[in-house]
């Protein structure tokens, strides 16, 4: 599951966060029929935070020296064997984080680089969900969607995490298509202007349709799933799985040079967040190939975790007798 150290392309933001070069218009970086070229194999895996720090509040941008201490710092914490009587399958050995922006925040908008207040209603429901996850599981069903291999839903599968965010991107004329490694979900977005599904028929990653603004594939998405509104957090980034099923996400690709893509999504959901956000991350070109994800049948994890939770349960009444 675990890939090499992949390593960004640090080209440097304008202060207002949009990319300071031109994207590139050699005819060699369009397609045949005349699009922008995506195609290839990408990843966006870094260690900068979703939120900004404290430390850098007011701050947009980190200097060259604070990202090279900060990716210095961070190759050392992972360099260190498992703890005691653990296996060290989730030991930051083993996992692929890249390597920090100059962005102290993925999230650019609002300002100040914090997602916005969740409503009442997540609030509440994230507090029911937290308490049962805090006790010994019942049944798969007390898992995220994450956890039972099923996706991380929108905007989720698009955001780094620590490993496998890896991404194939392929076009025609008509579609694009969007491979995602973790989970393996594969994104088939139109491009012909066919208006969206009825909004009954909520999907896990939601129904996406795609146009050119210029340079910039435009990604709408909405028609979310009801049962994809849960949220999971991760290592040093929150996993947003999926905001609601009002949730309507609207994502920009814009080819800066061979190398690297301006990747940003802007989130909105009155019934999740009180207010829209938007974060932004590049997206670099890697060798490749996309690995098969494995998480399916016939790992036993989640059979085990069951399993030793029911043992525990009988160990402690034998003690009580």
């Amino acid at each position: 599951m675990g890939r090499w150290l992949l390593v960004f392309s640090l080209s440097v933001f304008s202060q207002s966060g949009v990319w300071a070069q031109t994207a590139n218009q050699d005819s060699a970086d369009r397609t045949a029929w005349g699009d922008p070229d995506l195609q290839g194999m990408w990843t966006n895996t870094t260690t900068t935070p979703l939120q900004r720090p404290s430390e850098y509040a007011g701050r947009e941008r980190l200097t060259e020296e604070e990202r090279a201490d900060l990716d210095e710092r961070a190759a050392q914490n992972s360099d260190r064997p498992p703890p005691k009587g653990s296996t060290g399958a989730y030991n930051s050995f083993w996992v692929d984080r890249g390597v920090r922006t100059t962005q102290t925040s993925l999230v650019v908008e609002p300002a100040d680089g914090q997602l916005p207040a969740l409503t009442e209603r997540v609030r509440e429901r994230d507090a029911t969900i937290a308490a049962s996850r805090n006790a010994a599981p019942d049944s798969f069903e007390n898992l995220n969607l994450y956890d039972r291999c099923i996706t991380r839903g929108l905007p989720g599968a698009m955001m780094p995490g620590f490993y496998n965010h890896n991404y194939q991107i392929l076009q025609t004329s008509d579609h694009v298509v969007i491979l995602v490694e973790m989970i393996h979900d594969a994104r088939i977005i139109p491009l012909d202007g066919r208006p969206h599904l009825d909004e009954k028929v909520g999907q896990w990653l939601g129904d996406s349709r795609g146009y050119w603004e210029g340079e910039t594939l435009v990604v709408e998405t909405k028609v979310f799933s009801s049962k994809a509104d849960e949220r999971a957090s991760s290592g040093p980034l929150y996993l947003v799985l999926a905001a609601g099923e009002e949730l309507h996400l609207v994502e920009r690709f814009t080819k800066i040079d061979a190398d690297t893509i301006d990747y940003r999504f802007t989130v909105t959901d009155p019934t999740t967040y009180t207010s829209p956000w938007t974060a932004s991350m590049p997206m670099s070109r890697i060798e490749g190939p996309l690995f098969e994800y494995a998480c399916h049948e016939g790992n036993y994890g989640l059979e085990n975790i069951l399993r030793g939770a029911r043992n525990a349960e009988k160990l402690a009444d034998l003690s009580v007798q």
